[in-house]
């Protein structure tokens, strides 16, 4: 069985999990599970306590790979990530977060390093939410849906919504919670994600698309091959 166990900084990203990657994978003999993070039940920890997790999934099931799902928004230096000093000096908010899975993966022990596939969300999960009008005025009440003007501006404005900034006021979670009145992450999150469709997030936000496929081009071969055993 091809699994991938996908560590959740929350309960907002661990349903996304369930209800939109998982049917997904499925479909191509990959099989997903979703664990929060340890110590806090979900929330960001120190990399240390990320690390052992990460680490003990990977000693104890050999054949499986390891994801995170983890927002860049949040982290400071105090969680000790690596690379974290070198990071903030990139003016290059793709570079900076990039940086930071490369020292995640290369401090993972040499032999478990390449079923590790780090990933940090740019900014964080709800800037995968900003993809279209129409989906919203769909889904959410007119009486609900009070910062249309606000969303048309920031859709507008950001083509690639990963690049929403992520200080206090103006990270897409906040922005959110202005733009729809009495929003919940988690409802109204994985509820707008199922609306807008997996396809559609990947086509605006480049680095969720690559990290999807990082994780499908590690089975390739195994995935390729249970395909041509049911057709024949």
């Amino acid at each position: 069985m091809n699994r991938v166990i996908i560590i959740c900084e929350g309960e907002t990203e661990k349903e996304f999990c369930s209800t939109i990657l998982s049917p997904y994978f499925i479909k191509k003999h990959i099989y997903i599970q979703s664990p929060l993070i340890k110590k806090t039940m979900g929330g960001i920890v120190k990399w240390e306590e990320l690390k052992k997790q990460i680490s003990l999934h990977l000693n104890n099931e050999r054949e499986v790979y390891v994801t995170t799902f983890i927002d860049y928004y949040g982290l400071n230096s105090n969680h000790g990530f690596p690379n974290w000093e070198e990071a903030q000096k990139l003016t290059d908010k793709n570079a900076r977060v990039k940086l930071i899975e490369d020292g995640m993966k290369e401090d993972i022990e040499d032999e478990l390093r390449y079923r590790f596939i780090p990933n940090v969300q740019l900014h964080e999960f709800e800037g995968l939410l900003f993809n279209n009008v129409k989906t919203f005025q769909e889904q959410i009440p007119p009486n609900e849906l009070v910062g249309i003007n606000e969303l048309k501006a920031i859709l507008e404005e950001y083509p690639n919504p990963e690049m929403i900034n992520d200080n206090k006021e103006t990270s897409p979670s906040h922005r959110l919670g202005r733009i729809v009145l009495g929003y919940d992450k988690i409802v109204y999150g994985n509820y707008l994600a199922e609306a807008i469709g997996l396809e559609n997030i990947r086509a605006k936000c480049p680095r969720f698309n690559s990290w999807l496929n990082s994780l499908e081009e590690s089975f390739k071969n195994t995935t390729d091959s249970n395909q041509n055993i049911e057709q024949s």
